[in-house]
């Protein structure tokens, strides 16, 4: 339940349009419901402005049907990562309006239309074609928090040449995320460029020395570049997150 829909509850029962029987049952799961074997945080969305992620990995068809039921009863929008193909396809057959994100790995599911609330644009660049689904994730998550959101692909630094070229882009955006796999340099050149926040996203893309994105990481964290804040390794939906939190518009 978001704060849109709690005040027109509210409203509605101070006219009495609404029992406050109807209303307490309504509200009878805020802040949250035990169904077994999830405890879903329905006040999320009230205290957060997004509600609850739902991650897939590990988690059943039937466990995840479930919980997205809970939460669509509730009226929230659905967003589900790490997702196989078989899942996703469970899911989509128990809940018709959903939509497969496959290079992401997503799900989602709109009850609501998704407000546009970012104040400008988030720009998600991948070094290499390789590091497509983690940057996916991370456009799938930014766009389902309501904001604007536009890609670059394979523009690493072994051609810098194709990053230069979309300079207006870079220096357009609001908040950068920049996801990179072997040496991770990437997010040092695009935080040495512009004045913007860049969230750099190491991925486990590269061969052994690469250490299933250690190395990435430890180069990020290390950036000479000022500005650049490093998430975990391949963790899309948490730089897409950050970035919607740093783009949205202050009440």
């Amino acid at each position: 339940m978001n704060e849109a829909v709690l005040k027109d509850l509210l409203e509605q029962v101070k006219l009495g349009n609404e029992p406050v029987e109807s209303a307490l049952e309504r509200l009878r799961h805020l802040p949250f419901e035990d169904i077994g074997d999830a405890v879903i945080d329905h006040h999320r969305t009230l205290r957060q402005g997004f509600p609850e992620v739902i991650f897939g990995a590990n988690k059943s068809a039937g466990q995840m049907e479930r919980i997205i039921a809970a939460m669509m009863n509730k009226g929230s929008n659905i967003l589900a990562t790490r997702l196989d193909a078989d899942k996703a396809e469970q899911l989509a057959k128990a809940f018709p309006n959903a939509v497969w994100h496959q290079d992401a790995r997503c799900l989602t599911i709109e009850q609501q239309p998704v407000d546009i609330t970012g104040r400008g644009t988030i720009l998600v660049i991948s070094a290499g074609t390789s590091d497509i689904p983690v940057a996916a994730e991370a456009v799938v998550t930014a766009r389902i928090m309501g904001n604007q959101v536009e890609q670059l692909f394979d523009v690493g630094v072994a051609g810098l040449h194709r990053l230069l070229a979309k300079r207006q882009q870079l220096f357009s955006a609001s908040v950068l995320i920049v996801g990179a796999g072997m040496e991770g340099a990437l997010p040092s050149v695009v935080g040495g460029m512009v004045s913007r926040p860049v969230i750099a996203v190491p991925t486990s893309v590269g061969y052994g020395a690469a250490f299933g994105g250690v190395a990435a990481l430890l180069g990020m964290l290390n950036s000479c570049a000022s500005g650049v804040t490093v998430v975990n390794i391949d963790n899309g939906f948490g730089a897409g997150y950050a970035a919607s939190l740093m783009n949205r518009e202050c009440p």
